[in-house]
């Protein structure tokens, strides 16, 4: 079940010389409905209407072939699976994009996201008592953080930071010296970086957010761009991350999947019996919307990314990170922005 997450007020904590404050003004002040649930509720929900039999795990894809009409979906366990349509939807690094669109690669956006869980009943009282149940905005110079409660009472933040290249690399380096590549498991995070955020988050941070963070065992996504050249290739389609990934400020990872999932199915239901047709309409109307989403989520991010990549031109537009200007942009629904309202 969804739960109900009305925020009373939207807090914005913006640090800047150790000092920080709440801004209350009548465009940011005011009541906020949010649906916030589990994505294992969602995944349960839907893998239900799916059907078990329809849903095989532990299973890898490695490769596909065509023969005629078909195409034949391989596996690494020696299996295979035939049909009219392979449609990816394997996220980020998609093993069918890949194969699909062997140059496409995902461009790194200059941040990364460091993030934590804790659970409410495990924070001393005070602190609990002092965070409430507000949703907050946390904006030292070059950086975001939010922070709220999702549902069982567990506190999420997610904390953007300007890392350049060779920062991350150091960041997904282990204790033993082997890089992991651009991600690394929460567990091989070496303890020294780990302890460093906590102490930047005393520095520069709001008193109980740093509390909160000292609190977590923090871990990092690194964030990226993209978009693919094309979302169709005879009877492959690509859907989701797997298509288009636009940073987190959007909030559009789940919503867009939904949506390009919808119209691919509508498209097939407008022309039947032509799924060259389908995809055709599907790939003109879902990439104008991936793209928009792409751009909009880099927009919002810009003043992150400038920290990192300073030798660029950055406009005051894209450096502006006033509060108003952020929870605007972060804060506005989905059906108010109108490069985003596209046929589905």
């Amino acid at each position: 079940m969804l739960k109900h997450l009305v925020i009373k007020e939207i807090k914005v904590v913006a640090a800047l010389e150790h000092a920080w404050y709440q801004v209350r003004s009548k465009s940011l002040a005011k009541h906020v409905d949010q649906v916030m649930s589990h994505w294992a509720r969602v995944y349960g929900a839907l893998k239900a209407r799916i059907g078990r039999e329809h849903y095989h795990s532990g299973r890898h894809f490695v490769g596909y072939t065509q023969q005629g009409a078909e195409v034949i979906a391989r596996f690494d366990d020696g299996s295979e699976a035939s049909g009219d349509l392979l449609i990816g939807a394997d996220g980020l690094r998609s093993s069918v994009r890949t194969q699909l669109i062997p140059d496409a690669e995902p461009r790194y956006a200059g941040y990364v996201a460091w993030r934590g869980l804790v659970k409410d009943s495990e924070l001393p009282d005070s602190l609990r008592q002092r965070l409430g149940d507000g949703y907050y905005f946390v904006l030292p110079p070059g950086e975001m953080m939010l922070c709220y409660l999702v549902p069982g009472r567990d506190w999420n933040y997610v904390w953007y930071r300007p890392t350049t290249e060779d920062e991350l690399r150091d960041l997904c380096t282990d204790a033993g010296g082997k890089c992991h590549g651009s991600a690394i498991a929460p567990t091989l995070l070496r303890p020294e970086l780990t302890a460093g955020v906590k102490r930047t988050a005393r520095a520069i941070l709001a008193p109980k957010i740093a509390e909160l963070v000292e609190c977590s065992q923090p871990f990092f996504q690194a964030i990226y761009d993209f978009e693919t050249p094309n979302m169709r290739g005879g009877p492959i389609a690509l859907l989701g991350d797997a298509a288009f990934v636009a940073r987190p400020h959007v909030g559009m990872g789940v919503t867009k999947a939904a949506l390009d999932a919808l119209s691919l199915a509508h498209s097939i239901e407008l022309t039947p019996g032509d799924l060259n047709a389908a995809l055709a309409r599907y790939e003109r109307l879902r990439s104008e919307f991936g793209r928009a989403v792409v751009r909009r989520s880099a927009r919002i991010g810009a003043y992150i990314e400038a920290r990192a990549r300073p030798e660029r031109s950055w406009s005051a537009e894209e450096l502006d990170q006033s509060p108003e200007r952020i929870l605007m942009e972060v804060g506005t629904a989905l059906v108010d922005i109108p490069e985003l309202s596209l046929e589905i």
